[in-house]
């Protein structure tokens, strides 16, 4: 007899993780269904809900319908962040019902980057454009945008929680967790009865979030994640569940790896630089080698100038600006580019 194939599986006492297809190199990103006990009156919980395809759709609605649910079940969708793979749903699931929710600096920090998108794309591409990115890495810059966006809609009617505050999902209480740094407004929820933590992009089991400067972040992304790292390990959780691949279990190794791992690759740019300036471009080259698409290498340049700019608030770097161009050198007292 042919084993079942289930589209949910339970990770936690009550959260099932429902992997959603994403067309990236993530392949999927981890949706978690929040399931009350039945002795309750409180309905389920999603948390973070793919891009707008036709997929992503499909994939959910059957795994809810595993559970004997529809979309319009759910009492509340909540977001750990704005991108668009934990995102991306959100308005068109909102109205079917459940209300969205997400953390308040996350409504003022990234919720605008879906809700003004002519300013935030002229924005980005000044960025681009001051830290030397060749105008054949723009060329398609507006079409990317332009595709993503449709496949992003974003809440109408956003709730907002704050950090620290105790949420109760599914007859649970959760504890909101701030965690800038993959995103300004990034947030965790931590269930203090067992330490089962829904990580989000927090904590990655392979690789590390993307730690970037966009035209619309905190100037100082990398401190932040350190920062939030730290956090991180202070909460005490004893299994992480993250926004792409596996459970974490120790989650303290883990935050270890990717602090190391960061300092590594700041070490690694900072012998990459000289007193002959450069520009973010350039030195993202040499930072991440070996062909990458258009849309990959601008994540490269973004984590680039991540770490130039944790360099320059260390002190051990200088920015300086010649002909509009920012470039950057080996901090040296007195010197002119």
């Amino acid at each position: 007899m042919a084993r079942a194939i289930h589209l949910s599986s339970e990770v936690a006492p009550g959260i099932y993780a429902i992997p959603v297809p994403i067309p990236f190199p993530f392949k999927y990103v981890n949706c978690y269904l929040l399931r009350p006990n039945p002795n309750t009156s409180d309905g389920p919980v999603l948390l973070d809900c793919a891009l707008d395809t036709t997929p992503a759709r499909q994939a959910l609605k059957a795994a809810l319908e595993e559970h004997g649910l529809g979309f319009g079940d759910l009492e509340y969708l909540v977001i750990t962040h704005h991108h668009p793979d934990h995102y991306g749903l959100a308005g068109w699931l909102e109205g079917q019902g459940p209300q969205v929710w997400m953390l308040d600096v996350e409504k003022s920090r990234g919720h605008i980057f879906w809700t003004q998108p002519e300013q935030m794309t002229q924005a980005g591409l000044a960025l681009f454009q001051q830290h030397g990115v060749p105008a054949d890495y723009l060329d398609d810059l507006a079409q990317q945008m332009n595709k993503t966006r449709s496949r992003v809609h974003p809440a109408q009617r956003l709730h907002t929680f704050s950090d620290g505050q105790t949420l109760r999902l599914a007859g649970m209480p959760f504890r909101a967790v701030w965690t800038p740094g993959h995103a300004d407004g990034h947030a965790m929820l931590l269930r203090e009865t067992d330490g089962v933590l829904l990580a989000g992009d927090q904590i990655l089991e392979r690789i590390s979030p993307n730690i970037g400067v966009w035209a619309y972040t905190f100037p100082n992304p990398l401190e932040r994640f350190f920062e939030s790292l730290e956090k991180t390990a202070r909460l005490g959780a004893r299994l992480a569940l993250p926004g792409h691949y596996g459970p974490i279990e120790a989650i303290d190794a883990r935050v270890a790896e990717l602090k190391a791992h960061h300092q590594e690759r700041l070490e690694d740019l900072y012998q990459f630089l000289s007193e002959t300036p450069q520009t973010c471009w350039t030195l993202s080259l040499r930072l991440f080698p070996g062909p990458l698409d258009p849309i990959q290498r601008r994540f490269a340049w973004s984590e680039t100038l991540a770490h130039l700019e944790y360099l320059v608030a260390q002190g051990r770097v200088e920015r300086l600006e010649h002909e509009g161009i920012v470039h950057y050198r080996k901090s040296l007292r007195g010197a002119t580019i």
